[in-house]
């Protein structure tokens, strides 16, 4: 079976929304991207820093309530919908959940040939590049570096600490 659906699973600043871009151009066929930031800027403005949408403390940490978890399932099963309807997708995701949170895409793109990828990224320079940006939250990046890999497993693991995003795509799109 041919690969369908690409997840990408990472910290914030670990480097995910290059290596999206540099897969898009690398893969010979058309791949289209959905990214969890993309998720979090359509939900609507009320859900951002509410205690039934999505927050985000001073230092970096996030949680989730009851109407985002509702609208990220039918996030995911659109996205599954858009596979299983012929479409190429890579996913941009960070998996505060640990394994609970592939569980969740599991479920959605069951029946998929799904490639897993871990983007790997030291805490430290991760939060270069989120000081670099100054869109995110100072702490995001290392207070995610690690806890977003405890216990999920992999097809593939990369590591953008010292490996730029075209680099880190090409080994990708190998394994595709």
């Amino acid at each position: 079976m041919t690969t369908q659906v690409i997840v990408l699973n990472g910290g914030s600043s670990s480097g995910k929304s290059g290596i999206v871009r540099c897969l898009q151009e690398v893969l010979p066929n058309p791949w289209l991207a959905f990214g969890v930031d993309s998720f979090v800027e359509a939900l609507p403005a009320r859900m951002r820093g509410s205690e039934e949408g999505i927050t985000f403390t001073a230092d970096g940490g996030v949680s989730v309530g009851p109407e985002f978890r509702a609208l990220d399932a039918a996030w995911t099963e659109g996205i599954a919908a858009m596979a299983r309807a012929g479409a190429r997708i890579i996913v941009d995701d960070v998996f505060l959940g640990g394994p609970h949170s592939r569980q969740r895409w599991e479920k959605a793109l069951a029946g998929l040939d799904v490639l897993w990828v871990g983007i790997r990224c030291d805490s430290a320079v991760a939060e270069g590049r989120e000081i670099a940006r100054g869109d995110r939250v100072r702490g995001m990046a290392a207070s995610q570096a690690h806890v977003v890999h405890e216990g999920v497993r992999y097809d593939l693991e990369v590591d953008t600490t010292h490996t730029e995003s075209l680099a880190c795509a090409r080994t990708i799109a190998a394994h595709v």
